[in-house]
């Protein structure tokens, strides 16, 4: 069996290209032709695979789909414009007014804002867990529940869940489990081994090769009954499987339209050939760094899962295969010690993102999730001294000296 970046590089296209290109061209077009009007019928009814509006499907953007399906083992892929609206799409096809999403405050904060601010007001309930703690989890469960949604590393918490154990409250109860694996590439994880049911990514991190667009992908792992979700049980009976990508194709994903670019699909394509060579790269410099820093007397609590003092080291030493991602923590004396850090450094880049070629580092109390109050930072577990180091694949060396001079006094 093929390897993972063989497999990206040598995913092959539907249909043959006319002119033999070793790449997937950039169908950079909104609308295709049709020979006659019962074939452009046949498209918009869904009787005959054709592609009729990029906002819809275009070839780009589907070989895409295929690579992450052919690397994955997916049921089925679909590519949409960011991270966000990945989760969006996927919340508003399985879910509506009434019904509840379990998850914890220690998430990503547009994801926490996404799930309080945009979708509370329609109705969406969402009810908040220690997922450390499985007891509060099957206690939050009840006949209106439609999902435990996760993230495989929190982010900037960096707290690792038993996924297994989620997997199996969700099963035992009926109900999705969906993962926000951005943090944890294809590379090294597989959210099917583990029990996902769905999974969300940001394919603006480690896919895009480095930073180079935005966009995302929902993995539908085919491992859910469509006919236990109250919303999609009758479709079930018809499309089996397909329930989802059915749902999102001709509905939901259509008519909200964040679509992924043709553009943006072809530069993501060419980010999954090297992401193996990424992503080993930035695991070390991260475990790298975090090692450096558990030495430096100004930085304190520092929380990287791959450090063995973490109290998340052996599970996530088990989930992901011996790579820990490229996110880690520090804390400084006060908000002011950690302004005048960021403020001193040198190569690394002030700036928000993860998993960008370059290391970026940032302050999430005043940034990320400067918007909520300071008692709700401290439930979401964001200190105003905090530090988040998203590592790139810079040399070693380069990198240490850099936080070496910005620490000092």
């Amino acid at each position: 069996m093929a390897g993972f970046t063989t497999k990206a590089i040598h995913t092959p296209f539907l249909k043959k290209d006319t002119h033999g290109s070793l790449r997937m061209p950039v169908y950079d077009t909104v609308a295709f032709e049709f020979d006659t009007a019962e074939e452009l019928q046949t498209a918009f009814l869904g009787q005959k695979p054709r592609h009729a509006y990029s906002r819809i499907t275009n070839p780009t953007i589907e070989h895409l789909e295929q690579k992450v399906k052919n690397l994955t083992d997916a049921f089925a892929v679909v590519a949409v414009a960011s991270g966000m609206a990945a989760i969006a799409n996927v919340v508003l096809s399985i879910a509506g007014q009434g019904d509840n999403i379990i998850t914890t405050k220690h998430v990503f904060g547009n994801t926490y804002s996404l799930f309080e601010k945009t979708l509370g007001p329609w109705g969406l309930k969402i009810r908040y867990a220690d997922f450390s703690k499985p007891t509060t989890i099957k206690k939050l469960i009840d006949s209106n529940t439609r999902a435990i949604f996760f993230e495989a590393i929190t982010n900037p918490q960096l707290e690792v869940a038993s996924i297994k154990v989620l997997a199996k409250i969700a099963r035992e109860s009926k109900i999705l489990l969906i993962g926000d694996t951005t943090v944890t590439p294809l590379y090294f994880f597989s959210g099917q081994d583990s029990g996902v049911d769905i999974e969300v990514i940001s394919a603006t991190k480690y896919i895009s090769g480095g930073a180079t667009t935005i966009g995302g992908l929902i993995i539908d792992n085919g491992t859910y009954d469509w006919r236990n979700n109250p919303r999609l049980k009758n479709e079930a009976r018809k499309y089996g499987q397909f329930t989802l990508v059915t749902r999102l194709k001709r509905e939901v994903a259509r008519n909200v339209g964040a679509c992924l670019s043709p553009h943006n699909a072809y530069l993501q394509s060419l980010g999954l050939e090297t992401l193996a060579l990424r992503a080993d790269r930035s695991s070390e410099n991260a475990l790298g760094l975090a090692k450096f820093l558990a030495r430096q007397p100004r930085a304190v609590k520092i929380n990287y899962p791959g450090l063995k003092s973490s109290p998340y080291y052996t599970v996530a030493r088990s989930q992901f295969k011996g790579n820990f991602g490229a996110l880690l923590t520090f804390d400084l004396s006060s908000r002011e010690a950690c302004f005048s850090f960021l403020n001193k450094l040198k190569l690394i880049r002030r700036a928000t993102n993860i998993n960008d070629n370059k290391t970026l580092a940032i302050h999430p109390a005043s940034t990320i999730f400067c918007e909520y109050s300071p008692e709700l930072k401290t439930e979401m577990g964001v200190a105003e001294t905090m530090i988040r180091i998203a590592v790139g694949i810079e040399d070693l060396e380069d990198l240490t000296a850099d936080l070496k001079q910005a620490l000092e006094e």
